[in-house]
């Protein structure tokens, strides 16, 4: 008996796809059935990792350098996927950065490249998928537990871009609903990633918090971007999925 997996003949692409939550959502996509391009900017040899882990369970894999912070890298990503696997069923926007400091002391320019990532990155990435999907489509941010609490200081800039990802997200569900396009967020809490070690400053803070008592691990946020993704997800749209452990409890 032949089963066949619930993402078998979509494409996908996930921003950001090299390492961590990226690179677990990559290859969870790919594990149920998805042909999976990744950009990546600053980790060549982990994006090839992850195409040669896809590819040696008989998937298919494309790694494409783009920094997140490029309109013009970001739209030639995206129209590279479409022109190599005919198509873009699932965009995951994933890739983003964190730069924490106090208000008083914020570099501008620094600002500027939070932004620039999270969430110009994110619009470009989306208009220029959209533009591409068809009925049945996914979109699929990855936002922050951070937006809804402020588990520590110095992260104020960060939680901007993050909470104008959630404001996205609710929009645009209105946008693309009546093409059949769904439009989610995933908001993860503390997730044991090279950002923010379940062993690194940041859990000595949060970690008393967290209701289930560790942290998360970068496989379980990519389950609920995998449901996200799947046909039976079909009429969830505009909404927020939060994997924190019960941090925001």
């Amino acid at each position: 008996m032949t089963t066949t997996l619930p993402l078998t003949g979509k494409i996908a692409l996930v921003t950001g796809g090299s390492r961590s939550i990226g690179a677990a959502i990559a290859l969870r996509l790919a594990a149920d059935g998805a042909a999976v391009a990744i950009t990546y900017n600053g980790s060549p040899d982990r994006a090839a990792d992850v195409v040669a882990a896809i590819e040696a369970v008989g998937g298919k894999a494309l790694a494409i350098q783009a920094d997140a912070g490029d309109p013009v890298a970001v739209r030639a990503a995206v129209r590279q996927v479409v022109a190599d696997f005919g198509a873009i069923d699932i965009l995951v926007n994933n890739a983003g950065i964190a730069i924490n400091a106090g208000i008083e002391d914020y570099d501008f320019a620094d600002y500027e490249r939070m932004l620039a990532v999270n969430v110009t990155g994110v619009f470009v990435a989306t208009q220029e998928a959209a533009r591409a999907m068809t009925a049945g489509g996914r979109v699929i941010h990855i936002g922050s537990s951070m937006a809804r609490y402020a588990a520590f200081p110095t992260a104020s800039v960060y939680t901007l871009t993050k909470g104008a990802v959630s404001g996205f997200n609710r929009s645009l569900a209105r946008d693309l609903g009546p093409r059949g396009i769904t439009v989610n967020t995933v908001l993860p809490g503390p997730t044991n990633t090279d950002m923010n070690p379940k062993d690194g400053p940041v859990a000595a803070i949060v970690g008393q918090n967290i209701a289930i008592g560790r942290y998360g691990e970068p496989d379980e946020i990519a389950a609920a971007v995998a449901f996200l993704a799947r046909p039976e997800a079909a009429f969830i749209t505009g909404a927020e999925i939060i994997a924190d452990g019960g941090l925001t409890a």
